[in-house]
């Protein structure tokens, strides 16, 4: 008699290799196992996700936030007292985290698709723990230094949010893959269904989500209006020092038709640009006047601020990383510029035929200066030679001062009713992009009010305020703005309409498709009644069964089935408990 033993034939698993090896450090495949996962390591799952959200929402606030930068840098400074670019160490971190995170992630939803027990290794578990820890740290010293930033958020959505539904709509469409293997191919119970809830109530979320965007892009061609004006916002700090001749200059030459400055009065009534309350950070104050380097800025007198360096500070600090760009005439001409006074900065503006928008610090009250600022101002204006009706001011200054400063536009810095705009006489708004809506910029605009939008430097945030209408931006980056020569999307609210159906009507027939198709068997076995089983029927549906023990019955449903079949009398089964394995001896076939 002759006895056939199955052999048992290991396929290499390369990939499974790979997947299980990096994540969990089981390269060989008897440290792999099928069964189900462990509550601590479900936990760690939980944790990885809630990091891999955590990473996402902190890496996109920092790419949304790159138009604010500088607004950063300064922030630091004003309270450090020391200059430098501070988005290198968190940008840094930042970027290698998230992909470190990612990639875990992607590795354990490999994990549940391939059916293997999530196992991650300890070294993972230190850098999960150590990249949540970080970002929540990071998340509250922003809040802290830089809260008002979080508005930026927002204002992002309105430019990116119908991109960012269709990336929500792909990711929930590809994660029905797992829901459907992890709900449908197993036995019935409550946490399964509260998943299988909570996934369709999140689909139905991002199906309907795009009802609460409100997108200014999203309109038609024909009523945009003319592309808004740039005002280089203390010249061009990029490419020179800031509030310097240098600076203005090259904000004209890159397209800029208006001129923006921070004045301060000096103590002999000389109005001169700086935008910080001390000259230390743009100026060698430290090196000429070491024992004054605190004082305000105001307390000097123009003799002494005419005689200190503005430029070397940028060439030493590089604030923007653009010195290396510069040639050797230019570094030469940066290194040699003085503080700029007010009068020099108009009479370019008026050479220009451009205008001005001044934004004027008061004196302290301690200064000579104190009461007699607006004059100061005045006579400035009127020895540069330029219009008053291309001089605008925005003053930090109570209401009784504002009407003291005859014969200049007026412009606020703080969002006001249309009432109390026609009681203060006010032309024009100067605010921040993040402090007027879509809604409140289109109801300035039928009353007449000139709206201007101030640090504006990213294309994309350029791009929505010209949907918007707003008639001006003032940046401190006319060189990339003048390269913006259309919006960067613009979509009729048709077209908008019939992309955003069509890809949740494919979603839709793509998640009941995936369903239909990880439930095939279980729905053919079920409309047959599952009245027997074959081996064949079996073998099918070997990929759906998880454990050990759903392995087993598999293996005893085959056995039985061959005795169903009608084995002849000379065969003989035998059952090996110890391996799980059947052998098939057959007789009569000779001695």
């Amino acid at each position: 008699m002759v006895k056939h033993q199955p052999l048992q034939v290991y396929e290499k698993q390369l990939f499974v290799s790979f997947v299980t090896g990096i994540y969990g450090c089981r390269w060989k495949r008897y440290q792999r196992s099928q069964e189900d996962s462990s509550r601590w390591e479900c936990t760690w799952f939980i944790i990885l996700c809630s990091s891999f959200l955590l990473v996402l929402f902190w890496a996109y606030f920092w790419l949304v936030a790159q138009n604010d930068f500088n607004e950063f840098n300064w922030s630091v400074y004003n309270r450090s007292g020391a200059w430098s670019d501070e988005t290198i160490p968190i940008l840094a971190p930042t970027t290698v985290g998230f992909s470190y995170i990612t990639f875990l992630m992607i590795l354990a939803l490999f994990h549940i698709s391939l059916g293997q027990q999530l196992n991650l290794y300890w070294v993972h578990k230190i850098g999960v723990l150590a990249t949540l820890f970080t970002t929540i740290s990071g998340v509250v010293s922003v809040d802290d230094i830089w809260g008002d930033e979080w508005d930026i958020l927002l204002v992002s959505l309105q430019s990116t949010a119908p991109f960012l539904h269709i990336g929500a709509l792909a990711t929930v469409t590809a994660i029905s893959w797992l829901v459907a293997g992890y709900v449908v191919r197993r036995d019935r119970s409550n946490f399964q269904v509260t998943v299988l809830v909570i996934y369709f109530i999140i689909l139905l979320a991002v199906y309907l989500a795009p009802l609460t965007f409100s997108c200014p892009c999203i309109m038609d061609r024909h009523t945009l209006r003319p592309r808004p004006d740039i005002i280089g916002r203390r010249g061009a700090p990029m490419l020179a020092p800031e509030n310097t001749i240098v600076s203005f200059n090259r904000a004209l030459q890159n397209g800029a038709s208006s001129l923006e400055a921070d004045v301060t009065i000096s103590v002999d009534g000389v109005p001169f640009l700086m935008r910080d309350r001390t000259l230390r950070r743009t100026t060698d104050v430290g090196k000429v006047f070491p024992a004054r380097q605190f004082e305000d800025a105001s307390l000097f007198n123009w003799t002494e601020i005419h005689s200190l360096n503005a430029g070397q500070w940028f060439l030493k600090s590089d604030p923007y990383w653009t010195v290396e760009t510069l040639t050797a005439r230019d570094r030469l001409r940066i290194g040699n510029q003085t503080v700029c006074s007010l009068v020099d900065m108009l009479r370019l503006a008026a050479r220009a035929n451009g205008s001005a928008l001044l934004d004027i610090r008061r004196p302290p009250p301690e200064h000579p200066r104190h009461r007699s600022w607006f004059m100061d101002t005045l006579w400035a204006v009127q020895k540069a030679g330029i219009s008053p009706k291309r001089v605008r001011t925005v003053t930090w200054t109570p209401d009784t001062d504002r009407g003291r400063v005859r014969g200049l536009p007026q412009s606020a810095n703080e969002k006001l009713s249309l009432e109390e705009i026609r009681q203060r006489g006010i032309t024009s708004l100067t605010l921040h992009y993040s402090k007027a809506s879509h809604t409140d910029i289109q109801e300035y605009l039928a009353h007449n009010v000139s709206v201007t939008m101030s640090a504006v430097n990213a294309p994309w945030l350029y791009s929505v305020l010209w949907c918007s209408g707003v008639s001006s931006v003032s940046s401190d980056a006319p060189q990339v703005l003048r390269k913006v020569p259309y919006p960067i999307w613009l979509m009729s609210r048709s077209a908008y309409r019939f992309i955003w159906l069509t890809s949740d009507l494919v979603s839709i027939a793509l998640v009941i498709g995936i369903f239909c198709f990880q439930n095939y068997h279980m729905i053919r076995w079920k409309m047959s009644g599952m009245q027997h089983y074959n081996p064949e029927q079996i073998v099918l549906s070997a990929v759906a069964n998880r454990t050990d023990r759903d392995l087993k019955v598999m293996k005893e449903k085959l056995i039985f089935s061959e005795l169903n079949n009608g084995l002849s009398s000379t065969e003989d089964i035998s059952l090996f408990p110890e391996n799980g394995y059947a052998i098939y001896s057959h007789g009569g076939l000779g001695d």
